[in-house]
């Protein structure tokens, strides 16, 4: 494979809290090349969106990354000054965020929140930057755009205002776009013209994506590659096919029992037995063990290592623990 364009190795985020200290983010790895398509699922509260955030240099007390490395066509992230790292986010990185009306200001309208963005990273005029913030609103789709750049955020529906979310993320042609649940709390329709939105705007900017979702059948149709996240954790990684047709660790397994799927008949779906583990007491050994229908002794006191499986396929799991070694070189 190619140099990718953005890698996280062991990664490591934790939110000091009252409660105790939340391992949200616990020695996560990933790599992107370019031009990818890659999903990050996972139940709510696994990490995902933490893991973006961090990937952004967005964690905000009582949060703080505390070790790791991301970094970005050549450059770590986490060495750069906060002003050197507005200059990167926003710009050639990107993010649209699952909820509009958290990161729009309600008080501002909507082309000068996009014209904002496009001054800061393009460094052009006011008029300029009004005209390319139109271009991307009217890129996005949405209709009579010369209008609705003068609308207020609580002017818009939500499908238009995730809209305008992705014009502010595409304005700047990133070259690298992490979505966030971009089709949380939308209708089915409008969920699907967003996706495939995305899709559309990937290929004609050629940029690399992360899709951060719990739904399968996104990942299905739009993505490349699959990371599986537990409990703060990549579990499983592998490419889409592999993934569906062959799911390795029995947490992903547990996930696509418990999903329907237009390609297979379900007489009942399999719901997954317990609850998500306390990220400041998380369990010992493999975080999934309680919930595992295959677990062993080892399981409850020993954390397993990653085990590569294939050469684009790993799980983290003491199932595979003999597989790995027949096929290291």
């Amino acid at each position: 494979m190619s140099k990718p364009l953005l890698t996280a190795t062991n990664l490591v985020t934790k939110l000091f809290t009252d409660s105790g200290t939340v391992q949200a983010v616990d020695g996560v790895s990933l790599h992107i090349g370019h031009g990818e398509a890659v999903a990050l699922v996972g139940e709510s509260g696994c990490g995902k969106s933490m893991t973006a955030l961090s990937l952004m240099r967005l964690v905000r007390p009582p949060g703080r990354i505390v070790s790791g490395s991301v970094t970005f066509d050549g450059t770590d992230l986490l060495a750069l000054s906060e002003r050197e790292m507005r200059a990167v986010r926003g710009g050639r990185l990107a993010m649209v965020f699952q909820d509009p009306m958290t990161f729009l200001n309600p008080l501002m309208r909507v082309g000068e929140q996009i014209v904002e963005a496009v001054m800061l990273h393009q460094r052009v005029g006011r008029s300029e930057a009004r005209r390319t913030a139109l271009e991307a609103l009217e890129r996005v789709g949405i209709p009579a755009a010369a209008t609705v750049i003068e609308y207020f955020p609580h002017q818009l529906s939500g499908g238009m205002r995730q809209r305008v979310l992705i014009a502010m993320a595409i304005s700047s042609k990133p070259t690298f776009l992490i979505a966030d649940e971009p089709t949380t709390a939308l209708d089915v329709t409008i969920q699907a013209q967003i996706m495939r939105l995305l899709a559309r705007l990937r290929r004609e900017l050629s940029s690399s994506m992360l899709l951060i979702t719990h739904d399968l059948g996104l990942v299905a149709e739009y993505c490349d590659r699959v990371y599986v996240m537990y409990a703060g954790k990549i579990v499983e990684e592998g490419d889409v096919f592999s993934i569906f047709a062959n799911p390795r660790h029995p947490y992903t397994r547990a996930l696509l029992s418990s999903t329907l799927s237009p390609d297979r008949r379900i007489e009942r779906l399999t719901p997954i037995e317990g609850q998500p583990p306390n990220l400041v007491t998380p369990p010992s050994g493999c975080r999934f063990h309680p919930r595992c229908r295959e677990r062993m002794a080892r399981c409850s006191v020993e954390a397993p290592p990653d085990f590569a499986i294939a050469p684009s396929s790993s799980a983290r799991c003491w199932l595979y623990e003999e597989a790995a070694r027949v096929s290291a070189p």
